[in-house]
């Protein structure tokens, strides 16, 4: 079965860069669409990023445009998210998500099948 799991967040300041990794296995992930979601406390799970795996074509919210990029390993399986000019606002949990059967509507969360657990970045002013 498919597992993502996240790592990389931890405790930065404003203006500063974190890189997020999610390793993902049991399947090729070709034709997928890997993603980035989070969640901050009080507040509904929200789309960051989101890559075609085998294309690399990419997505990405407005809210983190031009300061965030996602890229894909596929010899490795691994997604990844750069994360910089961090704010204190994209402090929350960062979710690794795959969708096996890409549609149109690609920031929204009901549409993929697995989910990381998480990992915590914490942006500080």
């Amino acid at each position: 079965q498919v597992q993502l799991v996240e790592s990389g967040g931890g405790l930065v300041q404003a203006g500063g860069s974190l890189r997020l990794s999610c390793a993902a296995s049991g399947s090729t992930f070709s034709g997928y669409r890997m993603a980035w979601f989070r969640q901050a406390p009080g507040k509904e799970r929200e789309f960051v990023t989101a890559i075609n795996w085998s294309s690399g074509t990419t997505f990405y919210a407005a809210s983190v445009k031009g300061r965030f990029t996602i890229s894909r390993d596929n010899a490795k399986n691994t997604l990844y998210l750069q994360m910089n000019s961090l704010k204190p606002e994209d402090t929350a949990v960062y979710y690794c998500a795959a969708d096996r059967s890409p549609n149109p509507g690609f920031s929204r969360g009901g549409y993929y099948d697995y989910w990381g657990r998480g990992t915590q970045v914490t942006v500080s002013s």
